[in-house]
């Protein structure tokens, strides 16, 4: 039968912290999200404070304040690092993982005798934390939403694990379990389904599966069944090839003139340039928008976005750095303070698949060695040592993103390990 478990960290961002702190044991501490604008991760500490997960900083400063909170920037070098010691650990536990996010991952549990599962989920836990310093909890179940559900379920327990293989089990459970939790109901599904008195995934499961697809399409259907014991998702243990890329940032201070702008969107564009070439991708078209901050209600506001096409499908930086300022030179209004910007792109091909345009007359193999050389140059001696001109000198960029009160990259960075006095 098949059977999978899902392990996620903890309060991941703040358990990192807390790793390499141990000052911050016992105290609340909330993760800021870029240029240290709104709370992306909460300790239980600070949930108990009623921080609300989203709420900008700026409205809780004063609570943290008091209360004495502890706000940390985004240290994101340090997360992924941390993610990727968390699998090394689960892929001694299972033959075949499937990472679903930063602090997520799903294994496949099958391996395991049925009788035996809570006690090996008991000692991936354990083995976890002692090797990465990570709390956990681990869900099991046979499809991966009633793992899903299982894991959610397990971080009300002290054992942090939960098998919901039994249907004994998943029917007491899914009881009383909010409709809203169930993995894949969004607002708008949550909504559709609160309005026909269905408040709980037990309620869910027991809908005719060609009701469910009329409400939530074919997605809702693919929930009951996998309610019912009945797995519609396989394990990707090799990532899907990338739809759509996008890269978006909250500026450090409000760029309020048109040099200023078209240096960070050529930065976006190069960064999204990067990750294009990382996973053999290439796009003919960019999105590019910007915006003023919509809490500043005595500042006029502007929200605005424009696509521009490219004649061939590239992931050549250059290329997509022409056309986010084409986009930029639409779209530029004087007057308004911006808050933020970014690039956005979909519908993703490999470069060698792309039609070649007939005037096209860029030299192809020369654009590909200097954009190897770049990409080289940045991984070994750290992102934008090498960035086009465009882009500007970063450490005078006035939207450059904030990371004031950012940790130590402990992991990553020789100049940033801790030392004992």
């Amino acid at each position: 039968m098949t059977a999978f478990a899902l392990s996620d960290g903890n309060s991941f961002y703040c358990s990192c912290e807390r790793v390499f702190d141990p000052k911050l044991e016992k105290r609340p501490v909330i993760v800021l999200s870029n240029n240290d604008g709104c709370a992306v991760a909460r300790t239980s500490e600070a949930k108990a404070l009623g921080i609300k997960m989203g709420q900008p900083y700026f409205q809780i400063k004063d609570l943290c304040r008091q209360e004495g909170v502890v706000a940390l920037s985004s240290n994101y070098a340090l997360y992924g690092d941390m993610s990727r010691r968390m699998n090394v650990v689960y892929n001694r536990f299972s033959p075949e993982t499937e990472v679903y996010s930063i602090d997520e991952t799903f294994l496949d549990v099958e391996h395991v005798p049925r009788k035996d599962r809570t006690a090996w989920a008991s000692e991936l836990r354990a083995t976890t934390c002692q090797w990465t310093g990570i709390p956990t909890c681990v869900g099991i179940g046979p499809t991966k939403t009633l793992a899903k559900l299982a894991n959610k379920a397990a971080k009300t327990l002290a054992t942090g694990v939960l098998d919901l293989t039994d249907p004994d089990e998943q029917a007491r459970v899914m009881a009383d379990f909010p409709i809203g939790d169930v993995w894949g109901i969004g607002r708008a599904n949550q909504a559709k389904l609160l309005a026909l008195d269905i408040q709980f995934a037990g309620q869910l499961r027991d809908m005719e599966p060609k009701k469910a697809r009329g409400i939530m399409t074919v997605v809702g259907e693919k929930i009951v069944h996998e309610l019912n014991g009945r797995s519609c998702m396989d394990l990707e243990s090799v990532a899907p090839q990338r739809q759509g890329c996008a890269v978006t940032r909250s500026f450090g201070q409000r760029v309020t003139s048109r040099i200023e702008m078209e240096q960070a969107v050529a930065g976006y564009a190069t960064r999204l340039g990067e990750k294009l070439r990382r996973h053999g991708l290439a796009t003919d078209y960019v999105t590019v928008f910007m915006h003023t901050s919509p809490f500043n209600d005595d500042e006029p506001q502007r929200n605005v976005s424009m696509t521009v096409d490219i004649p061939e499908a590239t992931n050549d930086t250059m290329q997509l750095i022409k056309a986010a300022r084409r986009a930029v030179e639409g779209l530029w209004k004087s007057g308004y303070r911006y808050s933020k910007a970014g690039i956005v792109t979909q519908d993703l091909v490999p470069p060698g698949l792309a039609q070649r345009s007939l005037f096209d007359g860029l030299d192809h193999d020369r654009a590909a060695k200097v954009m190897a050389a770049m990409d080289e140059a940045n991984r070994r001696w750290g992102r934008a040592t090498v960035v086009p001109a465009a882009v500007g000198i970063a450490s005078r960029s006035p939207f450059t993103t904030k990371f004031e009160m950012r940790s130590p990259r402990y992991t990553t960075r020789w100049d940033e390990l801790p030392v004992c006095r």
